[in-house]
C-alpha cells in the first residue's frame, strides 16, 4: 500500500486522551528524570568519595562525574535500539520498556555496596548501572515526545510536546526535594552512610505508577494511521542518515547549547559552591529546586509561545540570552549571597527552559512522520554525547586548569552559538504537509 493511501475511517480524539497523553508523557520522563537527577546530584556530593575514595577531593569529582559521562555516552545505544522500535511496532511498547529499564537500574544504584565494601568493584558496578540508565532515557524521549504531540493538532504541537520537556525540570525538583530533606533531617555522618540511598530506592514507587500511567493509553493516532496505510519503515535508521542527513544535523545542533547551559545550572554550580566557594550543600540545592520549580510554568508557555510565534526565532533569542548569562552568573555566585545565587540559577534555567520547551516540537518537526521516533531519538542522544556528557568534566577540568570561572562561561557561549547554527540550518514547521495528511486519517477534539 503507498504512502499516500490513508484509512478512511475517521477516528475523534477527545481532549480527555489528548491530556492524559500529555500526564503520560509528562510523568514517565518526570519518573526517569528524577532517577537521572538523583545520580546527578549524587555525583558532586556523594558518590566521589562513597564509590572513587581520592586523596584529592577534585580527582574524586572527576571521577564520579566520569560516570555521569557514561549515563550520556549510552544514550545513544538506546535512541538506536528503542528509536527503530518506536517507528516499527509502536510509541506506547516502546516507552514501557524503557521506564523499566531505568528504573530498575537506579533502584539497584541504591543497594549498591560502595567502595569500603567491596573494593574497585563497586565503581565498576556502577558505572554499568549507569550505562543501563542512559540506555533507558535515550529510548524514552523521542517516544515521550511523540506520545504528547501525535495526539494534539500540530499547529498546537509546541505546548503538547513541551509535556516530555517539562519532565527534566519535575524529576530534578523531585531529586533535589528529597534529597534536601534528607540533608536536613540527617546529619552528614547518617547521609553519606545510608541516607543517600532512600533517593534511588524511592524511584521503585514512582516507576509503579509511570507504568500505571503508560498502560492504560492507547497508541497514538498518528502511528495507527501510518500502520493502517502500511507505511513503517522497514530499516528506519539507514533511512534516516540516507534520506533526513540535514534535518539530523539541525536536530543536534540545535540541542547542544541547552544540554551545556542544563549542566552547569544544575550539576557544576553546585561543586562549585561547595568545593570553590566552601558552602554548605543544601546552598545549591535549594537553588536548583526553586529554579526548576519556575521551568514547570516557564515550559509549557515557551511551548505555547512558539506556537504563536516563530519556533526558530524563540529558540535564537533565547540561545543569545544564554550564551551572556555565564558572565553574569558567576559574579552573582561569587558574592556568596544566597538570594543572589538563586537569582543566578533561576535566570539561568530560565533562558534553559524558553530552549528547551520549544525543542521537542522543533525537533520533532525536521522528521518525516514515519521516522519521528527514530530521528527525534538520534538527534536527541547523539547531541547529549557532545553537549551534556562531557560537559560537566570540562567545566571541572578548566577550572582546576585555568583557575578561573571565565574559561567556563567562555565554553557554554560556544555551546550556544552551535546551537543558533543549528536553528539556522532547521526548518520551519509546514502546515501544509501535516495537517491535510492527518486530519484526514483523524480529527482532534482541540476545544
Amino acid at each position: 500500500m503507498s504512502a499516500a493511501t490513508t484509512t478512511t475511517a475517521t477516528t475523534e480524539v477527545p481532549r480527555s486522551a489528548l491530556v492524559r497523553a500529555f500526564v503520560a508523557s509528562l510523568s514517565g520522563t518526570a519518573l526517569e528524570w528524577y532517577d537521572f537527577a538523583i545520580y546527578n546530584v549524587a555525583a558532586a556530593v556523594v558518590l566521589g568519595p562513597l564509590f572513587f575514595p581520592s586523596s584529592e577531593p577534585l580527582t574524586a569529582t572527576l571521577l564520579a562525574f566520569s560516570t555521569y559521562a557514561v549515563g550520556y555516552l549510552s544514550r545513544p545505544l538506546g535512541g538506536f535500539l528503542f528509536g527503530r522500535l518506536g517507528d516499527k511496532i509502536g510509541r506506547k511498547r516502546v516507552l514501557v520498556t524503557t521506564l523499566l529499564i531505568t528504573g530498575i537500574a537506579t533502584l539497584l544504584i541504591g543497594l549498591l555496596p560502595t567502595h569500603a565494601a567491596i573494593g574497585p568493584a563497586a565503581g565498576v558496578l556502577l558505572v554499568l548501572l549507569r550505562f543501563a540508565q542512559g540506555v533507558g532515557l535515550g529510548g524514552e524521549w523521542g517516544g515521550a515526545v511523540l506520545l504528547s504531540s501525535e495526539y494534539g493538532n500540530p499547529e498546537q504541537r509546541g505546548f503538547w510536546a513541551s509535556a516530555a520537556q517539562i519532565g527534566p525540570p519535575a524529576g530534578n525538583l523531585m531529586a533535589n526535594g528529597v534529597l534536601a530533606l534528607l540533608g536536613v533531617a540527617l546529619t552528614d555522618e547518617a547521609f553519606m552512610s545510608w541516607g543517600w540511598r532512600v533517593a534511588f530506592l524511592l524511584s521503585a514507587v514512582l516507576v509503579i505508577f509511570g507504568l500505571w500511567i503508560r498502560v492504560k493509553l492507547e497508541e497514538t493516532p498518528v502511528f495507527k494511521a501510518i500502520e493502517a496505510r502500511g507505511d513503517r519503515p522497514s530499516a528506519p535508521i539507514s533511512e534516516v542518515f540516507r534520506t533526513q542527513t540535514r534535518p539530523l544535523v539541525a536536530a543536534v545542533l540545535c540541542r547542544v547549547g541547552p544540554d551545556v547551559l542544563y549542566a552547569l545550572h544544575t550539576v557544576f554550580v553546585l561543586t562549585y559552591l561547595t568545593t570553590q566557594l566552601k558552602l554548605p550543600r543544601n546552598v545549591g540545592l535549594v537553588a536548583v529546586l526553586i529554579a526548576s520549580g519556575f521551568q514547570l510554568f516557564l515550559m509549557p508557555l515557551a511551548g505555547w509561545l512558539s506556537d504563536k510565534v516563530n519556533r526558530r526565532g524563540l529558540y535564537a533569542v533565547a540561545a543569545v540570552c544564554g550564551a551572556v548569562w555565564p558572565f553574569v552568573l558567576f559574579p552573582l555566585i561569587d558574592t556568596r549571597s544566597w538570594p543572589l545565587i538563586v537569582l543566578g540559577v533561576v535566570v539561568g534555567l530560565g533562558f534553559h527552559a524558553f530552549m528547551y520547551g520549544p525543542q521537542a516540537a522543533f525537533i520533532a518537526e525536521q522528521f518525516t512522520e514515519r521516522l519521528r521516533y527514530t530521528g527525534s531519538s538520534l538527534a536527541y542522544t547523539l547531541a547529549g554525547v557532545i553537549g551534556g556528557a562531557i560537559a560537566p568534566l570540562l567545566f571541572t577540568a578548566l577550572l582546576a586548569g585555568f583557575g578561573t570561572w571565565v574559561v567556563v562561561g567562555l565554553y557554554v557561549t560556544v555551546a550556544c552559538v552551535v546551537t543558533l547554527v543549528g536553528l539556522w540550518l532547521g526548518r520551519d514547521p509546514q502546515p501544509e504537509d501535516e495537517v491535510q495528511p492527518l486530519s484526514s486519517t483523524f480529527n482532534v477534539v482541540s476545544k
